[in-house]
């Protein structure tokens, strides 16, 4: 049987396990064949390629992240490492990083915070897009840790990694805040909401990467815009992803926490992050 015949009957199966539409079959061939699929569809798998083809499929069919069976996951430019323990970024993020790019963009030397970084592809991804900025990046877990570390050690270890609380920021950033306050901070924290009912794939996510405390998840994202203008200097810009629910309580936050506050949306048009000024005293 060819990999086209394969990838057509895992199709099938994916479906009636409930996996979304999507590309996943074609993309546990190419990693099961070691070959861009393009190359090999009208071959055939030999024995182990198709064990393991087989194998993983049956992983997402127990709807196993796409992510965790590859074994890596794309972020904008980057190929990055994936693992149950850490959170699966996902292309919604992408606006965010871009919202951060512009918003530094004319600076000569931009100074960045990432917060809550985990796998390290927003902090990775400013890093390697944004040639002249100094970028650092704060994560709590072990486990996402010892995972940002790994891939920022595939980009040439740009940013500097600190392990602990992002609402301990400044003081973990005490030595770095000596030689002046950040330009830009920037996160993708916990945020979902309690009664958010959350697809197999988004749950295997690990808990303190995922909810943001509280009923309507804002206890983490309101303590971290505090955390946050104590990073920023004046004229300092905070991006921040949140749930869409979420947008007017954040914005009225950030407006007390005496930023310039505005939140933006998805290419969907939900409104998706934070984007707040701080403003001078």
């Amino acid at each position: 049987m060819s990999w086209d015949s394969l990838v057509r009957a895992a199709q099938h199966m994916l479906a009636d396990a409930g996996v979304p539409a999507g590309p996943d079959a074609r993309l546990i061939a190419e990693e099961a064949a070691g070959r861009d699929f393009r190359l090999i569809g009208a071959e055939e798998p030999n024995e182990d390629q198709r064990e393991r083809f087989e194998k993983m499929v049956a992983r997402r069919a127990r709807r196993e992240p796409l992510q965790h069976v590859l074994g890596k996951m794309w972020f904008r430019y980057l190929e990055l490492e994936s693992r149950p323990g850490v959170f699966v970024v996902r292309p919604e993020t992408e606006m965010v990083v871009q919202a951060g790019l512009d918003a530094v963009a004319g600076l000569p030397a931009p100074r960045i915070v990432d917060l809550c970084t985990g796998s390290g592809a927003i902090a990775i991804s400013l890093a390697t897009e944004l040639a002249t900025s100094a970028v650092w990046a704060v994560e709590k877990s072990s486990d996402a840790f010892a995972s940002a570390s790994r891939n920022n050690m595939c980009y040439g270890n740009r940013v500097q990694l600190l392990q602990g609380d992002a609402l301990s920021a400044r003081e973990l950033l005490a030595p770095s805040l000596a030689d002046g306050p950040f330009d830009l901070v920037i996160s993708n924290p916990p945020y979902v909401p309690a009664p958010h009912k959350l697809a197999p794939e988004a749950a295997a996510d690990p808990a303190m990467a995922l909810w943001g405390g509280g009923v309507d998840g804002l206890e983490f994202p309101l303590a971290l815009i505090e955390e946050a203008s104590g990073l920023l200097g004046n004229g300092g810009i905070l991006v921040m992803e949140h749930a869409s629910e979420q947008s007017v309580a954040l914005a009225g936050a950030a407006r007390e926490a005496g930023f310039d506050a505005e939140t933006r949306q998805d290419l969907t048009g939900r409104d998706r992050f934070l984007y707040a000024v701080k403003k001078e005293k």
